[in-house]
């Protein structure tokens, strides 16, 4: 079936089966290859993108849900020149080593700071324990959030 969505601001029919998830639409048919798929469960959020500027997890929706809708993905995040504030963290704290993981991180966190810009640092502590890393050890990436947080990252979220 045919469906139609916004991929990165840019208007996107795709042909799917009804099986197939959004992860992979957008991987396979969107060229979104930042959309990463880790455990396909929705259990690491290697595949986070913001669907009508909610983070989801793209491997846990069928493409068919997503029809008419806003998908932001890692290369969409960016408004205006530069970086989105949490991608500046991620690359000043060089909070990633292999970064498979990285562009889940940065979809969740832009999410969250835009919902809740004064967000504590216990929070972000159990926020980003929500995604899976196996290189890092998580002290970059709590310390960019805390940067993109204390950068004002909610006065740039994307959809």
């Amino acid at each position: 079936m045919d469906i139609e969505l916004t991929v990165d601001g840019r208007p996107r029919r795709v042909a799917v089966e009804p099986r197939t998830t959004l992860a992979d639409a957008l991987r396979d048919q969107c060229d979104a290859t930042s959309v990463h798929l880790g455990c396909e469960q929705g259990a690491c959020g290697a595949c986070t993108v913001h669907l009508d500027g909610v983070a989801i997890r793209s491997c846990l929706l069928l493409a068919v849900q997503a029809a008419g809708c806003r998908v932001t993905t890692v290369a969409g995040l960016p408004v205006g020149p530069g970086l989105h504030p949490v991608q500046q963290a991620f690359a000043d704290r060089n909070a990633f080593q292999c970064g498979f993981c990285t562009p889940g991180f940065v979809m969740l966190l832009a999410a969250e700071l835009a919902d809740a810009p004064d967000l504590d640092d216990a929070g972000l502590v159990e926020l980003v324990s929500s995604n899976l890393c196996r290189c890092t050890g998580y002290q970059g990436i709590l310390a960019a959030a805390r940067d993109a947080r204390d950068a004002g990252a909610a006065g740039r979220a994307a959809g």
